[in-house]
């Protein structure tokens, strides 16, 4: 016979049993507004891990806009240090206002970077009717006289496209980076405009907001800042294949607090890793114009920091910091 009172017990347990589950649960933090890229890497990594087998619960996903990721950067570094059930979305963003210190002090150290497994390649496009026909022809145009050749892109100055030409131009010996003519627009649409117009001489952006334009034939691509090829426009030439060892993508990943032990952070880099390789994250990255981008533990340790010195440097010597 069920009493009033154990009705209560089992109800007690059945309560003290769902909060254990859901303070079990992963988290993945979205350091802005629902519709974004770093929402849409919780939501969709934090899908994956659960269809995987890797995580039982669903990843609890938390939207914590503010600061372009500084208020979620802060909280997980005052508040959440030792927490090993988190995850943060990031991707270049991050680690360029990292370099360029726009989270109010602090530093690239404060967490443990788990990885990146995609990303939006970077591409260097000109009109369909330029005279130059290659990225050596283009390159060697700033080098002879740097007024004459403006960029386009769709970050202010001192963004990620601004940074895109002048890692370019430094990799390629040009090391006067205030000379780099730069115009920085509203958005890559904005930065299309100008190129095919005229008024620019070339434009930097991420593939996915210039296939269209690429497509049509409005402008003609001299460089994809990836690894190797992307699918779809494999007659694309990278930029390494031209001598310029350049790889720009507009990275998709995750950091952890720097707190957890040696043992959580493999947890979530081996984690990570399988998203990767996931028939899931495939279809994702196809449906979405994303390019396998893979780098997780140390390795991507490593290439953060690298990548931090080297935009901190170029972003000295134009004056976004001193």
């Amino acid at each position: 016979m069920t009493t009033p009172f154990t009705a209560a017990l089992r109800a007690g347990a059945f309560m003290a049993l769902m909060g254990a589950t859901a303070a079990s649960a992963a988290e993945c933090i979205a350091p802005a507004n629902p519709g974004g890229g770093w929402d849409f890497t919780c939501r969709q990594i934090g899908r994956i891990l659960q269809e995987i087998g890797v995580e039982k619960n669903l990843v609890q996903v938390t939207n914590m806009a503010g600061a372009g990721g500084g208020v979620a950067y802060t909280h997980v570094v005052s508040q959440r240090n030792t927490d090993p059930e988190l995850i943060v979305a990031a991707s270049s963003a991050t680690t360029t206002r990292l370099a360029q210190n726009a989270y109010a002090g602090m530093t690239a150290d404060q967490v443990r970077w788990v990885g990146a497994i995609g990303g939006d390649p970077g591409v260097i496009v000109v009109g369909k009717d330029s005279p130059f026909q290659s990225l050596a022809d283009l390159i060697a145009a700033v080098k002879a006289d740097p007024s004459k050749v403006a960029f386009a892109g769709g970050s202010a100055v001192g963004g990620f496209d601004h940074l895109k030409v002048l890692m370019m131009m430094a990799r390629a010996g040009f090391d006067n980076a205030r000379a780099v003519k730069y115009i920085g627009l509203d958005g890559g649409a904005d930065a299309i405009t100008q190129t095919v117009g005229g008024f620019a001489q070339a434009m930097t952006g991420d593939l996915s907001e210039i296939q269209g334009f690429i497509r049509s034939g409005d402008v003609r691509p001299l460089a994809v800042l990836a690894e190797s090829r992307v699918a779809g426009f494999e007659d694309i030439p990278t930029a390494k294949e031209q001598g310029i060892n350049l790889v720009a993508m507009n990275w998709r990943g995750l950091y952890a607090p720097k707190g957890i032990s040696d043992a959580e952070f493999a947890r979530w880099t081996e984690a990570l890793q399988k998203v990767g390789d996931s028939d899931q994250w495939k279809q994702v990255m196809a449906e979405n114009g994303l390019a396998p981008y893979t780098l997780t533990g140390a390795e991507f340790e490593s290439w953060v920091a690298d990548n931090i010195a080297e935009i901190r440097a170029i972003s000295r010597e134009i004056g976004i910091i001193q």
